[in-house]
């Protein structure tokens, strides 16, 4: 299961290669494109415009494959980690990161996204 795969990819456990938030998305819902490869740099608040890297790559995943579930994604993301953006979310003590990434691979799971 996609979920269980993009949080023990981003805990390192299971034998799972310990990833940042935005790669461990990539890692569990994608093939790994080139332009994907291009930005798993993005986690730890490195997103463009300091997004969350978990927000970042599923609305990056959204973009190329179902563009008219982005504004869906953006209202649930924020109602769950209060912002999209990492050190919003960090301060506010909303949520921690593992769950950024678990609500993010929830979405693109649950809706049949990707």
């Amino acid at each position: 299961m996609p979920i269980e795969k993009a949080k023990k990819h981003f805990l390192g456990t299971d034998g799972h290669e310990r990833l940042n938030c935005a790669r461990s998305i990539f890692k569990a819902f994608s093939a790994m494109s080139e332009e994907d490869r291009n930005t798993l740099g993005h986690g730890g608040g490195k997103a463009p415009a300091g997004e969350c890297g978990a927000y970042f790559a599923a609305r990056h995943l959204l973009e190329k494959n179902n563009p008219e579930k982005l504004k869906e994604f953006e209202e649930y993301f924020t109602s769950l980690a209060g912002s999209t953006k990492c050190r919003e979310i960090r301060r506010a003590k909303k949520i921690p990161c593992l769950e950024c990434v678990e609500k993010a691979a929830v979405f693109l799971h649950s809706k049949h996204t990707i």
